[in-house]
């Protein structure tokens, strides 16, 4: 490699950060087989996962914001012996450059673990095998939490992945350690929604909406129990001990927790099958509580979507549960789905016609459609006016 202007920053790109390139690539003879100027845009790959010839994951690790380099690639860390046809023969060296300078790299930045910009990682040290822990595995860690680069939290520390606010320690974390492997050192930034969230962490000095840094090593782990592993009688014990934890987070206002312990009862119960009839029973007692109370944690968390699917799969076991069908009035009323939540709370005022709360939100929803349409009737109006004046002229 051979660095043909400076980078204007001091950081290089990271294992799994996704990179953004232009690149010229030739064959020693100097034919071009390959550019990205000719295609307008610049090729985008994350670092370290093999997405790329070896070369470029070694050189490109090296660089800089804003560097523009030369790479001279040796055919075992370009396409050897195979080659890639029809461009590229056999044991060909690769030079690659962007237009008459060299590589440039344009940007990059840390992995988007979740795809919704809360949990951003930055690998300082690949972690060994393929295995990462799983829900409910017992982990060891050490880690450093920063917050406006103030450093507020750094220990040793063992726990149940799930669990982690028993110790001080954000979902984003817990959530993190299931795409870790042993070993692996990593920079973790946090949104709110999966650090502290609202309430911050008096404890820390942190207040409300904080963003979030952490650097996490994964010591060691025991992964948890599979649902396949566990016979029938455990899964109900289980689910007994996890409803209450659930509980708990809910009451704590730590609904991202308390999603994590009503899903395990799901991802236990819901595909059960040749139960007893006092399995089958408990079963769904379980899970009807189960999508329930996470029917209300996503209520909680504005994920109206998701709170309406579990409302119908609580109907599915109780088809006129009024919790049931008032949480799925809820969630539509505030998806805008005004005559389907009016529909919800009818029916709640069947199932139980003192439900006063049923009967006000009926009213909200006929308020709602009202204005909705009024709205409407406006737009249009407005519409066909300018319609109208521009034919006038």
């Amino acid at each position: 490699q051979i660095i043909k202007r400076p980078g204007n920053e001091d950081e290089c790109p990271m294992i799994g950060d996704k990179v953004y390139v232009h690149y010229k690539g030739k064959l020693a003879n100097g034919k071009k087989f390959d550019s990205s100027r000719d295609r307008n845009e610049p090729f985008i790959f994350s670092l370290g996962k093999g997405q790329v010839i070896k070369a470029w994951d070694i050189g490109v690790a090296t660089m800089k914001k804003g560097e523009i380099c030369y790479l001279l690639c040796k055919p075992e860390y370009a396409y050897g012996s195979a080659g890639s046809a029809p461009k590229i023969p056999s044991n060909a060296t690769l030079f690659f450059e962007a237009s008459s300078a060299g590589e440039l790299l344009l940007d990059f930045k840390g992995e988007d673990l979740f795809e919704d910009g809360g949990i951003i990682r930055r690998i300082k040290r690949k972690g060994e095998g393929y295995s990462n822990p799983n829900e409910g595995a017992t982990v060891e860690i050490h880690l450093e939490g920063f917050c406006g680069g103030h450093r507020f939290d750094c220990k040793d520390v063992k726990f149940v992945v799930g669990e982690g606010e028993d110790h001080d320690i954000p979902i984003g974390i817990d959530k993190a350690l299931e795409k870790m492997q042993r070993g692996e050192h990593c920079i973790l930034y946090l949104s709110p929604r999966y650090g502290f969230g609202e309430a911050g962490k008096p404890k820390y000095g942190i207040q409300g909406n904080a963003e979030l840094m952490y650097e996490v090593t994964l010591k060691s782990f025991e992964k948890a129990k599979e649902s396949w592993e566990m016979d029938t009688k455990e899964k109900l014990e289980q689910a007994a001990v996890v409803k209450e934890k659930g509980t708990m987070y809910f009451k704590e206002g730590k609904y991202l927790q308390a999603v994590i312990q009503y899903g395990k009862i799901v991802s236990w119960l819901e595909m059960e099958y040749g139960l007893s009839e006092k399995e089958s029973k408990a079963s769904d007692s379980f899970l009807l509580a189960a999508f329930l109370n996470l029917a209300m944690c996503y209520l909680k968390l504005r994920e109206y979507t998701k709170a309406v699917e579990c409302c119908d799969k609580a109907l599915g076991l109780d088809q006129d549960n009024e919790k049931g069908l008032y949480r799925r009035g809820e969630a539509r009323l505030l998806m805008n789905e005004f005559e389907l939540a009016k529909c919800d709370f009818q029916k709640v005022l069947e199932v139980n016609p003192q439900n006063k709360a049923a009967k006000s939100q009926i009213s909200v929803c006929q308020k709602k459609t009202k204005e909705h349409n009024e709205r409407d009737r406006r737009i249009y109006a407005n519409m066909f006016t300018k319609f109208a004046e521009r034919d006038a002229k």
